[in-house]
C-alpha cells in the first residue's frame, strides 16, 4: 500500500517518524554525560573560588578573635587563682604565646612589667602604651568591646601591617595587651585561590578521563539497544543484544527484553503476513472459483483423452487377442500401464494447480533459508543429473532467508530443477544462482539448450502448454509444471519469469527478504 492510499492521520503519523528518525541532528550521549561531569567539577571549583575570596578572610580574622579571648579568659582566671607567676603556668603561657601567634604583656596598675612574652620589653610596652593612650595614625576598627576588654582590628601605616589587638584589665587589676599578626590575609586569600586554580584544572582534566570512560561503559550498551531497534523497524529481527559482562544491570535487563520483543515481533508479523495472504486470497475466490472450475473441466478432458485411448485401444487388442505372443502381450501391458502412471501424475498435479488457483491451499508464511531448501533439491537430483550427463555449475552457498511457505517455495523451485534437467542440451549444464534487489530476492535456474521462442515466452505459463510436445511427452511432461509455478507465485503476489540466454534458457521467480504486511 503506497502513502497515497493511506488516511491522512496515517499519513501524518508515517511523517513523524520519517522526521523523527531522520531528526535535525544527532547528539551525543557521551558529550552530554561528560559536560554535565565537567559543569559540576568546574562549578564546585568557581564556587570554592569564590567562599574563598568572599569569606575567608573574614572567617580568619573572626577565628583569631577567639584564640585572643580565650588566651585571655585563661589568663584572667590564672591571675584570680594567684598561678600567673608560678612556674607550673610558665607552660601554659608559652604555650599558649607560641601556638596562637599571640604576643602578651601584663603591666601592673603602676606601670611595672609583670608578665611578657618577648624580651623586648621597654619597646613592646611603648607600642602598646601608644595603642591605648597615645595619638594614633593608624586604622582601627573595633571588633569586640566588654566591660573589662577591647577587641580591635588595626592597621599600621607604616609598616604596612594588620594587627588583632586586645587590651584591657584582669581580675586582679592588672593591665594585659595582648597582639596577634594578621599577617597578610589578603596574600593568603591569592596564593589559596591560585591553589584552587590549579586543583581545579587538574580535578577537570581528572574528571574528563574518567567521565568518558565511565559514559563509554554506560553508552555503549545503549548505542547497541539503538541500532537494534533501529534494525527492528527495518524488520531485521536477527539482530540480538548480548551482554558484555558477567553482571546484569537494567541496561542488560532492557536487552533481554528487546530480544522477546523482537521474537514476538517476528511471530506477530509472520502471522500477520499469513493471515493477509489469506484475506486477499478469500476475496478472489469467490469471482475465480466457478471459471476455475471449467477451465479445470476442459483441461482435464483434453489432456486425459490420449492417455484413455491408447489404454482402451491396447486393452480391446488384448481380449480380442490380435497379439498371441507373450512378447506382443507385455509390450501391450507395459503401453497401459504407462499411460495409466502418466495419467496418475497428471491427476496429482492438477489437483495441487487447483488447490492453488481456488485458494484451498493455505499459504504459511514463514521465515526460512531457501539456499538449505535448494541444496536439499540438488542433492535429490544428482543421481538422475549424473544418469544424462549434466554438470551442475553454480549453486548458492550463502545463506538466503526469506518469507513465504516453504512447501510451496519446494514446489515451485522442483518444477525449475525438473525442466532444466530433462531439456539440458549441448554442454548439457545446469546453474542456480541468486540475484539480489531491495527487500527482494530472485531465484535464478539456467540449463544450455534451445532457447525459447519469444513468441510462445508468454504462452508457456498455461496450463498443458508445451513448447516441444514431442519431448514433453517422451518424459512424461504434462505441461502443468510451469502453471504450479505461476499459481505459487501469485499466491505470494510476486513475480515470476523467463530469459533467453545466449547458450540457453533462465527461469527466474521472486521471494520476500522483508516482511510487507500492507502490500
Amino acid at each position: 500500500m503506497s502513502e497515497r492510499q493511506l488516511p491522512d492521520e496515517k499519513k501524518e503519523t508515517v511523517r513523524r517518524t520519517m522526521r523523527f528518525r531522520r531528526g535535525p541532528r544527532r547528539g551525543s550521549l557521551t558529550r552530554e554525560i561528560a559536560a554535565i561531569m565537567i559543569g559540576l567539577v568546574a562549578g564546585t571549583v568557581i564556587l570554592c573560588w569564590f567562599l574563598n575570596t568572599v569569606f575567608l578572610e573574614k572567617y580568619y580574622v573572626r577565628n583569631k578573635q577567639s584564640v585572643l579571648l580565650s588566651g585571655f579568659r585563661t589568663i584572667d582566671e590564672a591571675s584570680v587563682n594567684g598561678r600567673l607567676l608560678s612556674d607550673e603556668f610558665d607552660v601554659t603561657f608559652e604555650n599558649l604565646c607560641a601556638n596562637g601567634n599571640i604576643t602578651v604583656m601584663i603591666i601592673s596598675p603602676d606601670r611595672a612589667i609583670v608578665r611578657s612574652s618577648v624580651n623586648d620589653t621597654q619597646q613592646m610596652l611603648i607600642e602598646f602604651l601608644d595603642i591605648i593612650f597615645g595619638e594614633r595614625e593608624n586604622e582601627i576598627t573595633v571588633l569586640a568591646q566588654e566591660e573589662n576588654y577591647v577587641i580591635q582590628r588595626q592597621t599600621d601605616r607604616r609598616l604596612n601591617s594588620e594587627y588583632l589587638v586586645l587590651y584591657g584589665s584582669l581580675s586582679n587589676g592588672n593591665l594585659i595587651l595582648m597582639r596577634s599578626a594578621l599577617e597578610s590575609i589578603r596574600e593568603s586569600v591569592k596564593i589559596s585561590n591560585q591553589f584552587l586554580v590549579y586543583i581545579g584544572v587538574l580535578a577537570i582534566a581528572v574528571s574528563t578521563i574518567v567521565t568518558v570512560f565511565v559514559t563509554r561503559r554506560v553508552t555503549t550498551p545503549v548505542r547497541k539497544l539503538t541500532d537494534i531497534s533501529r534494525r527492528m523497524t527495518e524488520l531485521d529481527f536477527e539482530a540480538r543484544y548480548t551482554p558484555a559482562g558477567r553482571r546484569r544491570d537494567e541496561i542488560d535487563e532492557l536487552g533481554a527484553h528487546m530480544n522477546e520483543l523482537s521474537h514476538t515481533l517476528e511471530k506477530a508479523i509472520a502471522d500477520l503476513k499469513s493471515a493477509n495472504n489469506q484475506l486477499m486470497r478469500d476475496i478472489r475466490k469467490k469471482t475465480q472459483i466457478d471459471e476455475m472450475r471449467r477451465e479445470f473441466l476442459s483441461n482435464v478432458s483434453h489432456e486425459l483423452k490420449t492417455p484413455i485411448a491408447l489404454i482402451q485401444g491396447y486393452a480391446e487388442g488384448l481380449l480380442e487377442g490380435v497379439n498371441e505372443d507373450e512378447e506382443s502381450r507385455n509390450f501391450y501391458c507395459e503401453v497401459i500401464a504407462d499411460e495409466a502412471e502418466k495419467m496418475n501424475l497428471i491427476v496429482q498435479k492438477l489437483l495441487t494447480l487447483n488447490q492453488l488457483e481456488s485458494g484451498g491451499e493455505t499459504v504459511a508464511m514463514e521465515r526460512f533459508d531457501v539456499t538449505e531448501l535448494i541444496t536439499g533439491l540438488l542433492h535429490s537430483a544428482k543421481i538422475l543429473m549424473e544418469q544424462s550427463g549434466i554438470t551442475l555449475t553454480e549453486y548458492p552457498k550463502e545463506p538466503a532467508f526469506v518469507w513465504a511457505d516453504e512447501f510451496m517455495v519446494e514446489e515451485a523451485a522442483g518444477n525449475y530443477l525438473s525442466n532444466a534437467i530433462h531439456y539440458a542440451k549441448g554442454k548439457k549444464e545446469i546453474a542456480v544462482r541468486y540475484e539480489r534487489y531491495p527487500g527482494i530476492l530472485r531465484v535464478c535456474v539456467f540449463n544450455t539448450g534451445d532457447p525459447i521462442p519469444d513468441e510462445e515466452t508468454g504462452r508457456i505459463w498455461n496450463k498443458f502448454y508445451k513448447v516441444d510436445k514431442a519431448r514433453t511427452r517422451e518424459y512424461g511432461g504434462s505441461g502443468i509444471g510451469l502453471s504450479i509455478v505461476k499459481a505459487v507465485m501469485e499466491a505470494f503476489h510476486r513475480d515470476c519469469g523467463v530469459t533467453n540466454r545466449r547458450d540457453g534458457v533462465e527461469f527466474w521467480f521472486e521471494l520476500d527478504t522483508q516482511t510487507h504486511i500492507l502490500e
